[in-house]
């Protein structure tokens, strides 16, 4: 099970790390029958479980990206969740993953309240994954310009004609709904790798919180 990332502010530092220390990292003072300005809160974690997330647009990791991780750099794979599986389009042709999709960026393609959509989703996508467009023998998988984007945009915009809404353009869609999710993703991931390498992660705090620990050592002192 993933980690959870928590935050806490002292000595003027923001501290991120996996649990409270007993001391502040920063500047050493102990924790101990003390209590922080503020309550630890535990970091948006930016990741989903796909296969338990029906109806979404999700990103992952491509397989060739060995480290499976979010690095800003990376390729990464493109998919479309039914209520069981994951339709993802590959050099093979469609594939329809029962696994593998656990630690993904997911992107919710319909609200809760559109009974109609959502019980013909998967009916709507099976059929739509079954085009002739999609299979390897009659249009070849291409790098830029059919490739697992292709497929889950062109799924997407289907689904928006269907209910007489306009299309979405690559770059609006990138843009809008893509790049901010992998952009936190790719700094979740830099914050977990320094903290599972140096236990902490510190940074300055805002400007508001910077008496916190003058305030902590004065509440010490009251005690004597």
């Amino acid at each position: 099970m993933e980690k959870n990332v928590i935050r806490f502010s002292h000595c003027g530092k923001a501290i991120f790390c996996f649990f409270v220390p007993e001391q502040c990292p920063g500047c050493g003072v102990s924790f101990s029958g003390r209590r922080l300005e503020e309550a630890p809160v535990r970091v948006p974690n930016p990741f989903s479980n796909g296969h338990k997330a029906p109806c979404a647009f999700l990103v992952a990791p491509a397989e060739e990206n060995t480290l499976r991780e979010f690095d800003g750099g990376s390729d990464l794979h493109t998919g479309i969740t039914d209520t069981n599986v994951v339709y993802n389009y590959t050099r093979s042709g469609v594939r329809r993953d029962s696994q593998g999709w656990e630690r993904c960026i997911s992107v919710p393609l319909v609200q809760p309240d559109m009974f109609n959509l959502i019980n013909q989703w998967d009916q709507y996508l099976e059929k739509f994954s079954s085009a002739q467009m999609w299979d390897p023998l009659w249009q070849s998988f291409h790098e830029e310009t059919h490739n697992c984007y292709s497929f889950t945009l062109t799924f997407i915009n289907c689904v928006l004609a269907a209910q007489s809404k306009r299309a979405l353009g690559k770059d609006e869609f990138t843009r809008t709904f893509v790049l901010p999710r992998v952009k936190q993703a790719s700094k979740y991931s830099t914050l977990c790798q320094e903290i599972s390498q140096n236990h902490f992660y510190i940074v300055d705090s805002p400007k508001g919180d910077i008496q916190e620990g003058q305030n902590d050592e004065d509440r010490g002192d009251s005690k004597h």
